[in-house]
């Protein structure tokens, strides 16, 4: 791999991460813990990840389970959690705080499915985005010591690996998509 264009196949990484993150968020019909990654609570002045200040765990297929270290970090977490987009309603029994996931209907199933494809079609336009400015980076070069053939060969090699990562998006999306339409 050229020099020239590591930092291209550098932001395409980023973007295939990024899409993975988002994609881990989806819940399909089990529960996940990966939908609380992203939600955080006020722990004493400072917005901290949940997964820092409880004990969350996955006992049944639809539930996840939160204990806190705390009990004062109950309210604070079931807090975050109705203020976020997870839509479902935490059931505290003082001790625990426990999210029951609901059967997801087809209809939901399609939903979320088109979600996922919404997603994967955001990351090709990103990766296609960092070939474009690869592209143009390429073409400043004309004129100065690099020859106009390994331009040539360059932008070859940045397409290869725009292909390989919009290759890796399809997988992505083609998979979770399974998850979701899996009942």
């Amino acid at each position: 791999m050229n020099e020239r264009l590591k930092v291209y196949e550098e932001k395409m990484q980023k973007t295939m991460k990024s899409l993975d993150s988002d994609l881990s968020a989806i819940r399909a019909g089990r529960a996940n813990p990966h939908v609380l990654d992203r939600l955080t609570v006020d722990y004493y002045g400072s917005p901290t990840p949940i997964q820092q200040v409880a004990n969350v765990s996955v006992p049944e297929a639809r539930m996840i389970q939160i204990q806190p270290w705390e009990k004062k970090m109950i309210k604070e977490i079931e807090k975050a959690i109705m203020m976020s987009d997870i839509g479902i309603n935490p059931n505290n029994d003082g001790t625990s705080i426990r999210l029951i996931f609901p059967e997801l209907t087809e209809e939901r199933r399609k939903e979320l499915a088109k979600d996922v494809k919404k997603k994967g079609e955001a990351a090709k336009v990103a990766v296609r985005n960092i070939r474009r400015d690869g592209n143009d980076a390429l073409k400043k070069l004309k004129g100065s010591e690099v020859s106009e053939d390994e331009i040539k060969d360059l932008e070859t090699q940045l397409q290869k690996v725009t292909d390989k990562y919009i290759k890796e998006v399809d997988v992505a999306v083609e998979t979770k998509t399974k998850e979701v339409m899996t009942v």
